[in-house]
Protein backbone atom coordinates (compact mmCIF):
# COMPACT_ATOMS: atom_id res chain seq x y z
CA UNK A 1 0.00 0.00 0.00
CA UNK A 2 1.37 3.44 -0.88
CA UNK A 3 2.63 5.32 2.16
CA UNK A 4 2.64 8.99 3.08
CA UNK A 5 5.48 10.68 4.95
CA UNK A 6 6.50 14.28 5.62
CA UNK A 7 8.85 16.61 7.41
CA UNK A 8 7.31 18.87 10.07
CA UNK A 9 8.76 22.07 11.48
CA UNK A 10 8.49 25.84 11.45
CA UNK A 11 9.86 27.22 9.24
CA UNK A 12 10.25 24.20 6.98
CA UNK A 13 10.27 25.50 3.41
CA UNK A 14 14.09 25.34 3.32
CA UNK A 15 14.20 21.64 4.23
CA UNK A 16 16.15 19.23 2.05
CA UNK A 17 14.34 16.23 3.52
CA UNK A 18 11.79 15.96 0.67
CA UNK A 19 14.57 15.70 -1.92
CA UNK A 20 16.39 13.01 0.06
CA UNK A 21 13.39 10.89 1.01
CA UNK A 22 11.91 11.03 -2.51
CA UNK A 23 15.28 9.88 -3.85
CA UNK A 24 15.19 7.00 -1.38
CA UNK A 25 11.71 5.96 -2.52
CA UNK A 26 12.87 6.03 -6.14
CA UNK A 27 15.86 3.86 -5.25
CA UNK A 28 13.61 1.40 -3.42
CA UNK A 29 10.86 1.39 -6.05
CA UNK A 30 8.24 2.60 -3.56
CA UNK A 31 5.12 4.48 -4.60
CA UNK A 32 5.33 6.71 -1.52
CA UNK A 33 4.93 10.47 -1.11
CA UNK A 34 6.90 12.87 1.07
CA UNK A 35 5.92 16.49 1.68
CA UNK A 36 6.84 19.41 3.93
CA UNK A 37 4.32 20.83 6.40
CA UNK A 38 4.82 24.01 8.42
CA UNK A 39 3.68 23.02 11.91
CA UNK A 40 4.51 24.85 15.14
CA UNK A 41 4.62 23.44 18.68
CA UNK A 42 1.02 24.34 19.52
CA UNK A 43 -0.34 22.83 16.29
CA UNK A 44 1.54 19.52 16.50
CA UNK A 45 -1.01 17.58 18.64
CA UNK A 46 -3.87 18.46 16.29
CA UNK A 47 -1.81 17.67 13.21
CA UNK A 48 -0.92 14.20 14.49
CA UNK A 49 -4.52 13.52 15.51
CA UNK A 50 -5.69 14.31 11.98
CA UNK A 51 -3.47 11.75 10.19
CA UNK A 52 -5.06 8.56 8.90
CA UNK A 53 -3.45 5.12 8.60
CA UNK A 54 -1.87 5.87 5.22
CA UNK A 55 0.78 7.87 7.08
CA UNK A 56 3.95 5.85 7.74
CA UNK A 57 6.47 8.27 9.18
CA UNK A 58 7.37 11.85 10.01
CA UNK A 59 10.68 13.67 10.11
CA UNK A 60 10.64 16.26 12.88
CA UNK A 61 12.79 19.38 12.85
CA UNK A 62 12.92 22.56 14.93
CA UNK A 63 11.13 23.57 17.06
CA UNK A 64 9.29 20.25 17.46
CA UNK A 65 11.94 17.76 18.57
CA UNK A 66 11.15 17.79 22.27
CA UNK A 67 7.38 18.09 21.82
CA UNK A 68 7.36 15.13 19.43
CA UNK A 69 8.99 13.00 22.11
CA UNK A 70 6.35 14.07 24.63
CA UNK A 71 3.43 13.31 22.29
CA UNK A 72 4.64 9.90 21.07
CA UNK A 73 2.74 6.83 22.26
CA UNK A 74 6.01 4.93 22.51
CA UNK A 75 9.61 6.13 22.77
CA UNK A 76 12.71 4.30 21.62
CA UNK A 77 14.96 3.87 24.70
CA UNK A 78 17.83 5.76 23.10
CA UNK A 79 15.60 8.70 22.16
CA UNK A 80 14.42 8.81 25.76
CA UNK A 81 18.01 8.99 27.00
CA UNK A 82 18.83 11.82 24.60
CA UNK A 83 15.62 13.65 25.46
CA UNK A 84 14.63 14.69 21.93
CA UNK A 85 13.23 12.97 18.84
CA UNK A 86 13.64 13.75 15.15
CA UNK A 87 11.52 10.86 13.84
CA UNK A 88 8.01 9.52 14.42
CA UNK A 89 7.17 6.12 12.94
CA UNK A 90 3.72 4.57 12.71
CA UNK A 91 3.63 1.16 14.38
CA UNK A 92 1.55 -1.84 13.34
CA UNK A 93 -0.85 -0.90 16.15
CA UNK A 94 -1.41 2.52 14.63
CA UNK A 95 0.50 4.35 17.36
CA UNK A 96 3.44 6.73 16.97
CA UNK A 97 6.92 5.68 18.13
CA UNK A 98 9.61 8.32 18.63
CA UNK A 99 13.21 7.79 17.51
CA UNK A 100 16.38 9.84 17.31
CA UNK A 101 18.56 9.35 14.20
CA UNK A 102 20.50 12.58 14.68
CA UNK A 103 22.84 10.90 17.13
CA UNK A 104 23.55 7.78 15.07
CA UNK A 105 23.76 10.00 11.98
CA UNK A 106 26.39 12.18 13.63
CA UNK A 107 28.51 9.17 14.58
CA UNK A 108 28.24 7.78 11.04
CA UNK A 109 29.22 11.16 9.57
CA UNK A 110 32.28 11.34 11.82
CA UNK A 111 33.27 7.81 10.81
CA UNK A 112 32.83 8.60 7.12
CA UNK A 113 35.17 11.59 7.36
CA UNK A 114 37.80 9.71 9.35
CA UNK A 115 37.31 11.51 12.67
CA UNK A 116 38.11 8.90 15.29
CA UNK A 117 38.18 9.08 19.07
CA UNK A 118 37.03 12.40 20.51
CA UNK A 119 38.35 12.94 24.03
CA UNK A 120 37.55 16.65 24.15
CA UNK A 121 34.98 18.77 22.35
CA UNK A 122 33.83 22.37 22.17
CA UNK A 123 30.12 22.63 21.34
CA UNK A 124 28.65 25.92 20.17
CA UNK A 125 24.95 26.13 21.05
CA UNK A 126 22.79 24.15 23.43
CA UNK A 127 19.62 23.23 21.54
CA UNK A 128 18.17 19.89 20.45
CA UNK A 129 20.84 19.24 17.79
CA UNK A 130 23.67 19.97 20.22
CA UNK A 131 22.05 17.59 22.72
CA UNK A 132 21.85 14.79 20.14
CA UNK A 133 25.42 15.25 18.97
CA UNK A 134 26.75 15.29 22.51
CA UNK A 135 25.27 11.87 23.14
CA UNK A 136 26.94 10.65 19.97
CA UNK A 137 30.29 11.85 21.26
CA UNK A 138 29.85 9.92 24.49
CA UNK A 139 30.46 6.70 22.55
CA UNK A 140 33.62 8.21 21.01
CA UNK A 141 35.51 8.44 24.30
CA UNK A 142 34.44 11.95 25.33
CA UNK A 143 36.03 13.02 28.62
CA UNK A 144 35.77 16.82 28.54
CA UNK A 145 33.27 19.14 26.85
CA UNK A 146 33.00 22.90 26.71
CA UNK A 147 29.49 24.25 26.05
CA UNK A 148 29.60 27.71 24.50
CA UNK A 149 26.28 29.55 24.65
CA UNK A 150 24.82 33.04 24.87
CA UNK A 151 22.76 32.20 27.96
CA UNK A 152 24.28 29.76 30.48
CA UNK A 153 20.91 29.15 32.13
CA UNK A 154 19.60 27.55 28.91
CA UNK A 155 22.01 24.61 29.18
CA UNK A 156 22.00 24.04 32.94
CA UNK A 157 19.91 20.87 32.61
CA UNK A 158 21.97 19.60 29.66
CA UNK A 159 25.23 20.23 31.53
CA UNK A 160 24.00 18.24 34.53
CA UNK A 161 22.82 15.42 32.28
CA UNK A 162 26.28 15.16 30.67
CA UNK A 163 28.02 15.40 34.05
CA UNK A 164 25.90 12.43 35.07
CA UNK A 165 27.84 10.46 32.44
CA UNK A 166 31.04 11.33 34.36
CA UNK A 167 32.09 13.86 31.74
CA UNK A 168 33.85 17.07 32.75
CA UNK A 169 31.66 19.98 31.60
CA UNK A 170 32.53 23.68 31.34
CA UNK A 171 29.85 26.19 30.38
CA UNK A 172 31.00 29.55 29.00
CA UNK A 173 29.85 32.40 26.82
CA UNK A 174 31.20 33.53 23.47
CA UNK A 175 33.08 36.59 24.74
CA UNK A 176 36.13 34.76 26.20
CA UNK A 177 39.13 33.80 24.01
CA UNK A 178 39.30 30.25 22.62
CA UNK A 179 42.72 29.03 23.70
CA UNK A 180 42.60 25.38 24.78
CA UNK A 181 42.86 22.98 21.85
CA UNK A 182 40.11 20.36 21.53
CA UNK A 183 39.77 17.22 19.44
CA UNK A 184 36.51 18.41 17.87
CA UNK A 185 34.68 21.69 17.41
CA UNK A 186 30.92 21.23 16.94
CA UNK A 187 28.90 24.22 15.79
CA UNK A 188 25.10 24.29 15.84
CA UNK A 189 24.80 28.09 15.62
CA UNK A 190 24.31 30.39 12.60
CA UNK A 191 27.48 31.27 10.71
CA UNK A 192 27.25 34.98 11.52
CA UNK A 193 27.44 34.24 15.25
CA UNK A 194 31.01 32.95 14.94
CA UNK A 195 32.20 34.74 11.80
CA UNK A 196 34.64 36.99 13.68
CA UNK A 197 35.92 34.08 15.82
CA UNK A 198 36.19 31.53 13.01
CA UNK A 199 40.00 31.61 12.77
CA UNK A 200 40.52 31.27 16.54
CA UNK A 201 37.94 28.50 16.84
CA UNK A 202 39.40 26.44 14.00
CA UNK A 203 42.97 27.07 15.17
CA UNK A 204 42.02 25.59 18.55
CA UNK A 205 40.48 22.44 17.01
CA UNK A 206 41.85 19.23 15.50
CA UNK A 207 38.62 18.69 13.53
CA UNK A 208 35.45 20.69 12.81
CA UNK A 209 31.82 19.55 12.61
CA UNK A 210 29.53 22.34 11.39
CA UNK A 211 25.93 21.12 11.26
CA UNK A 212 24.77 24.00 9.06
CA UNK A 213 24.71 23.63 5.28
CA UNK A 214 22.84 26.62 3.87
CA UNK A 215 24.29 29.02 2.98
CA UNK A 216 27.49 27.11 2.27
CA UNK A 217 30.30 27.32 2.99
CA UNK A 218 29.90 28.64 6.51
CA UNK A 219 32.65 30.75 8.02
CA UNK A 220 33.92 27.79 10.03
CA UNK A 221 33.84 25.40 7.07
CA UNK A 222 35.69 27.81 4.80
CA UNK A 223 38.34 28.44 7.46
CA UNK A 224 38.78 24.72 8.18
CA UNK A 225 39.22 24.00 4.46
CA UNK A 226 41.85 26.72 4.06
CA UNK A 227 43.80 25.43 7.07
CA UNK A 228 43.50 21.76 6.14
CA UNK A 229 41.53 20.83 9.26
CA UNK A 230 39.31 17.71 8.87
CA UNK A 231 35.72 18.84 8.26
CA UNK A 232 32.37 17.12 8.79
CA UNK A 233 29.48 19.05 7.24
CA UNK A 234 25.82 19.54 7.90
CA UNK A 235 25.07 17.68 4.68
CA UNK A 236 27.00 14.68 5.97
CA UNK A 237 24.85 14.69 9.10
CA UNK A 238 21.66 15.34 7.15
CA UNK A 239 22.25 12.43 4.77
CA UNK A 240 23.10 9.92 7.49
CA UNK A 241 20.21 10.87 9.77
CA UNK A 242 17.85 10.71 6.76
CA UNK A 243 19.17 7.26 5.86
CA UNK A 244 18.32 6.16 9.37
CA UNK A 245 14.82 7.60 9.04
CA UNK A 246 14.23 5.88 5.71
CA UNK A 247 15.16 2.51 7.18
CA UNK A 248 12.89 3.02 10.18
CA UNK A 249 9.94 4.11 8.01
CA UNK A 250 10.29 1.66 5.11
CA UNK A 251 12.25 -1.25 6.57
CA UNK A 252 14.84 -0.94 3.77
CA UNK A 253 18.24 0.75 3.63
CA UNK A 254 19.53 3.32 1.13
CA UNK A 255 23.17 4.51 1.10
CA UNK A 256 23.59 7.92 2.73
CA UNK A 257 25.81 8.97 -0.18
CA UNK A 258 22.85 8.75 -2.56
CA UNK A 259 20.77 10.95 -0.27
CA UNK A 260 23.58 13.50 0.00
CA UNK A 261 23.75 13.67 -3.79
CA UNK A 262 20.01 14.42 -3.90
CA UNK A 263 20.42 17.14 -1.27
CA UNK A 264 23.30 18.73 -3.16
CA UNK A 265 21.29 18.70 -6.39
CA UNK A 266 18.37 20.37 -4.64
CA UNK A 267 20.64 23.06 -3.17
CA UNK A 268 22.18 23.72 -6.59
CA UNK A 269 18.73 24.22 -8.11
CA UNK A 270 17.70 26.94 -5.64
Amino acid sequence: MPGRCAVLGSPVDHSLSPAMHRQAYAELGLDWTYEAHDVDVDALPGFLAGLDDTWRGLSVTMPLKQRALELADEVDPFARVVGVANTLVRTERGTWRAHNTDTSGAVAALDEQGVGQVGSARVLGGGATARSLLHGLLVRGLEHVELVVRDKARVAELAERVRGERIEVVVREFDAPFLDKVDLLVSTVPSEVVRHDAHDLVDASRAVFDVLYDPWPTALAATATVHGVPLVTGLDLLAHQAAGQVELMTGSAVPAARLREAALAELASR
